[in-house]
């Protein structure tokens, strides 16, 4: 993935203001975006910034800050509001990277002013409120697990979540303290309103006189948070299904970490037995069995874990045919069964890589002819009367005329790239093939939308990327190991 950030920040730095340019940007930052996802949020941060400095001009940058920004405003998963706040307090609150009007600014100064103290990972704040008695209570409790509840009587959201929460309360499963807070100031609804959450310890802030409102960043509900028994925020902006799952974690489930090197190993031997005649088949074969011992049985968490190993195995794998089954099995496993991977975690970790693998190894597919695109570059054959050995020059990639023609697309700053052309002298003496060298980077700086063009048309997530093509352009053979 960071191919692609490198990719997106030369692509930055070159554009202009052509519309069309923006659209190309955008599309490379919702791909990038994609594969990002379920990173920790410091990483994204990182890889934010990273990409807004690589934009000289300045409504380039400002594109490229309001996008990202907006995206991690807007984002449904738990821990992206903490990428929406640095962006906020380092490019846009700062003045170094102006919003379109003065609400807007002022709408980011107050989302980060009412999130920035609430973040996962951080303490929770401390505040006070009353009891129905009037009895001033302190949160958080001291050494206790607890949820923070906050609702209104007459919100929608809150009907639908208190009798969710209330059936999760009382079901015993989970040790925690339940604090439900209201946050009106009808004290006769609200003592009706208390009979739905029985278990509950209940309370509020009429006169409004502690600042909980903003120290939570309570600006709608239903908004509910867990607080670990050392203070810590484990989870905000809570629906009860994202709380189960959270408790779940906190009485000894951990959440399971996809694409171990064990399972990696594992999967690594059964491929490695078919040898040369691996095929998408095979890997779909092994992919069904998991289903069958697992998914068949009623052992979803088996099932998901293990499907789950698969999809990290072919993302990190190497080689034409790993790449090419990532479209099926996308579509069987992960896009065919949306209700596995339904948590947030697992839309983030799985589906969106999923997702974002298909998209890529859909791109010119064998059998298909390649792009008829003219492009700089540097065509090595092998030397005779009528042809130079080694030519630079304007290629069109459906016209190299080899019997074997290979189409590598390489960046100078990657290791394995530079190890790749060391030896393509020698791949190229073989008669009747060439070799196409195509700098990525320098294409992208020296002609933008030429560049977009190729994003558009091939595979460039990771780099160096090889294609093989016959004397008629078709395609034989894509992500070749030379």
């Amino acid at each position: 993935m960071k191919r692609l950030a490198g990719i997106i920040a030369a692509l930055a730095m070159s554009l202009t203001l052509a519309a069309q340019q923006y659209q190309a940007l955008e599309a490379k930052l919702n791909e990038y975006l994609a594969a990002l996802a379920g990173d920790s949020p410091q990483i994204q941060g990182n890889e934010c910034d990273f990409l807004i400095e690589s934009a000289s001009d300045s409504l380039v940058r400002q594109f490229m800050t309001l996008k990202l920004y907006t995206h991690y405003l807007e984002s449904r998963i738990m821990g992206d509001e903490a990428v929406a706040i640095h962006i906020a307090d380092k490019w846009l609150l700062s003045g170094k990277v102006k919003m379109h009007s003065e609400e807007d600014l002022l709408n980011a100064r107050i989302f980060a002013e009412f999130n920035r103290s609430s973040l996962i990972g951080k303490k929770a704040p401390a505040t006070a409120l009353y009891s129905p008695d009037g009895k001033l209570v302190r949160l958080p409790g001291a050494d206790e697990t607890c949820v923070l509840y906050f609702y209104d009587i007459g919100c929608p959201g809150c009907k639908v979540e208190t009798p969710r929460l209330a059936a999760l309360a009382e079901s015993g499963k989970f040790n925690f303290t339940l604090y439900a807070i209201y946050v009106g100031a009808d004290g006769n609804a609200w003592e009706e309103y208390r009979k739905a959450l029985p278990g509950a310890i209940h309370l509020w802030d009429p006169e409004a006189c502690q600042p909980w409102q903003k120290l939570y960043g309570v600006l709608k509900t239903p908004s509910m948070f867990l607080i670990g028994r050392d203070g810590t925020i484990l989870g905000r902006k809570l629906d009860t299904p994202a709380l189960k799952m959270l408790l779940e974690r906190e009485s000894g489930v951990e959440e399971y970490t996809y694409g171990s090197e064990a399972s990696a190993e594992g999967l690594r031997q059964i491929f490695a037995s078919y040898g040369d005649t691996l095929k998408v088949s095979h890997i779909m074969d092994v992919a069904e069995y998991i289903a069958a011992r697992t998914f068949t049985e009623g052992s979803i968490d088996s099932f998901r874990q293990a499907e789950g190993d698969l999809l990290y195995f072919l993302s990190s794998s190497r080689g034409e045919v790993f790449h090419d089954a990532a479209i099926p099995f996308n579509e069987r496993y992960i896009k065919g069964m949306p209700e596995v991977w339904e948590s947030d975690s697992d839309k983030a970790r799985v589906a969106s890589l999923a997702g974002f693998m298909a998209d890529m190894a859909a791109r010119t597919p064998a059998g298909s002819k390649i792009p008829s695109i003219r492009v700089p570059g540097r065509l090595y054959k092998k030397p005779s009367f009528l042809c130079k050995g080694v030519r630079d020059g304007n290629f069109r990639l459906d016209r190299l005329c080899g019997g074997k023609n290979y189409v590598v697309f390489y960046s100078a700053g990657c290791g394995s790239c530079g190890e790749l052309i060391a030896r393509i002298p020698e791949i190229a003496a073989e008669r009747g093939t060439s070799v196409l060298l195509l700098d990525v980077d320098a294409i992208l700086s020296n002609s933008p939308e030429l560049g977009e063009l190729l994003l558009d048309s091939f595979d460039l997530s990771s780099l160096p990327f090889v294609i093989q093509t016959d004397r008629k352009g078709i395609i034989q053979h894509r992500y070749v190991e030379l």
